[in-house]
């Protein structure tokens, strides 16, 4: 088996993690995003203090990669609080695929923190994929169906952002459990506060669901980390949407959820110009 073979099963792991993980997190019953959040964080925290620990590497960082750090950190925040919000309130491949959106967004904030100009035809994606969240979101003045929606596409930004600073701290040298550990434990830092001040009494069921959600989360992300240092992003990137499949079928078989026929238009909207971005990322290369 090569690299590109063994790095493509990867992601589909990692992308099967990630749609695990929104099960979880809606199997967990009536909690806050907040609650759910800090579970999912502190056993990803652990998961990657013990690999470096088994790694036998300290905790060590550059001053100067602290605001990225942080950068990343606060981002994600703002994209797993507004990922699993959105799991909570819509259909679970609805919600995963406005967190798909992250790509795009990265596009953008990209050209906004790294000075990378964007060229035509990635602007001509951004405003297709953009276009698909519309089929999705279906703006509407029922408040109760549009915020989750939009919540969820902040979701996406948020991430979006949090990638591009993991692409610098990568360019820098920056190892990714190291990332994943600064990250999980910011974000569990953060939420405390609220945890402690609103914190809902959890059956056992939920609590196994919610660590249930750490463990995929942590396998998803040590997934991905590991397809992408066998392959470039070049070549697997476009695998990662298999997420919106996991979870449809999941959502499906589970909850009985079926997504209509303007979401099912927004997937191949976005899907499509995921595509073309990634077959357009590899002609530029060549």
């Amino acid at each position: 088996m090569n690299q590109k073979t063994r790095a493509i099963g990867m992601i589909l792991c990692s992308a099967f993690c990630f749609a695990l993980m929104n099960l979880f997190v809606r199997l967990s019953g009536d909690l806050p995003s907040i609650q759910k959040s800090f579970f999912r964080n502190i056993v990803a925290f652990f998961f990657a203090l013990c690999v470096l620990i088994r790694q036998r590497e300290g905790v060590h960082y550059r001053r100067s990669d602290l605001p990225l750090l942080l950068i990343r950190s606060a981002f994600g925040t703002v994209g797993i609080l507004g990922n699993f919000y959105a799991v909570d309130h819509l259909i679970l491949s609805d919600a995963s695929m406005l967190n798909k959106l992250s790509p795009f967004f990265a596009i953008i904030f990209s050209f906004l923190f790294l000075r990378e100009r964007a060229k035509p035809f990635q602007v001509a994606a951004l405003a297709t994929a953009f276009a698909g969240a519309l089929c999705i979101i279906k703006p509407s003045f029922q408040l109760s169906e549009f915020f989750p929606s939009l919540v969820g596409m902040l979701g996406g930004m948020g991430a979006g952002a949090a990638y591009t600073a993991v692409r610098a701290l990568g360019g820098r040298g920056v190892k990714g459990s190291l990332i994943v550990l600064f990250f999980s434990g910011f974000s569990s830092i953060c939420v405390l506060p609220w945890l402690l001040f609103d914190f809902h009494p959890m059956q056992l069921w939920q609590l196994l669901c919610l660590l249930g959600a750490g463990f995929a989360a942590a396998g998803g992300q040590f997934s991905i980390t590991a397809a992408y240092s066998l392959a470039p992003a070049k070549e697997i990137s476009v695998y990662d949407y298999s997420q919106v499949i996991f979870s449809a079928i999941l959502g499906f078989f589970v909850f009985g959820q079926a997504p209509d026929a303007l979401s099912f238009l927004g997937y191949f909207i976005i899907c499509g110009a995921s595509v073309g971005m990634f077959l357009w990322g590899r002609r530029q290369e060549t």
